[in-house]
């Protein structure tokens, strides 16, 4: 009873720890649910399926279209466009937000451009970047890095400035020169913050695929999802939308396994 009443009190407690067993199977509830519900509203007729696919419509689309090798084609082509904009994205956002975040004078300059763009809709950029760029990949990879790197500049600068003053002050009495403060101090006390802001905005880069391939591209899930919708394929729609989440959730598993392992202090 005591173990009963101890366990309610951990799952109740605010930022409170649960046993790895309770996290999964609080996981695997909300997914039958989900799943159940579906087929409920499919198979019992509740929903017609030119709105709303049975599942097993979505299965053996996937094997036929995994048969003939096409689905892995346009899997890959969409996890290129993806991470070529998000690494390009996140290689130039990085240094730049550190040193936005932590000089004055980069901030007051970049500040108020960075902010003017970043609510600007990507989609209206679209027919610009295929004016100036052509219809290629670099323009699909241009929509992922307009979709993310704005919004990563000012996530990272916010980490950078969010360090402790006192923490960089005490560097300096230890030898560190005020040229080497934002690489040798900054930046480690700011990994944690910068590992999870590249896992949020790599989640808008999926988001921002559908985007990408909205103009002019011949594969890529977008691409095939785009193609099914004039055809009222709905189960090709719901796959392409399936395996965008699926590769989303494998991505975000990686960066909670990159910040266990390059920052360990901060789990």
């Amino acid at each position: 009873m005591n173990n009963k009443r101890s366990l309610f009190q951990t799952f109740v407690t605010p930022f409170g720890d649960i046993p790895a067993s309770a996290a999964m199977i609080a996981g695997a509830i909300l997914w039958i649910a989900v799943l159940g519900a579906w087929a409920v509203a499919t198979y019992g007729g509740y929903v017609r399926d030119m709105f709303l696919p049975v599942p097993d419509a979505v299965v053996r689309r996937a094997i036929t279209l995994a048969a003939d090798g096409s689905l892995f084609v346009h899997m890959w082509s969409s996890i290129k466009v993806v991470l070529l904009g998000f690494l390009v994205s996140a290689a130039i956002s990085v240094p730049l937000g550190l040193y936005m975040g932590t000089y004055r004078i980069v901030q007051a300059a970049l500040e108020p451009m960075v902010n003017f763009i970043r609510y600007l809709p990507v989609t209206s950029l679209v027919p610009l970047f295929i004016l100036w760029i052509g219809i290629g990949i670099e323009q699909r990879i241009t929509v992922i890095f307009f979709g993310t790197f704005f919004s990563q500049l000012v996530m990272i600068a916010d980490e950078a400035r969010a360090v402790s003053r006192d923490l960089v002050n005490a560097s300096y009495t230890l030898g560190t020169k005020r040229s080497e403060a934002v690489w040798h101090v900054i930046f480690p006390a700011a990994l944690p913050g910068i590992i999870n802001t590249l896992r949020v905005t790599m989640g808008w880069a999926w988001t921002y695929l559908v985007v990408a391939e909205l103009v002019a591209a011949n594969s890529g899930l977008g691409f095939i999802s785009l193609k099914a919708m004039r055809g009222f394929q709905v189960d090709t729609i719901f796959l392409a939308i399936v395996l965008i989440g699926l590769l989303g959730l494998i991505s975000d598993l990686f960066f909670r396994y990159l910040r266990r392992r390059l920052a360990p202090w901060a789990v």
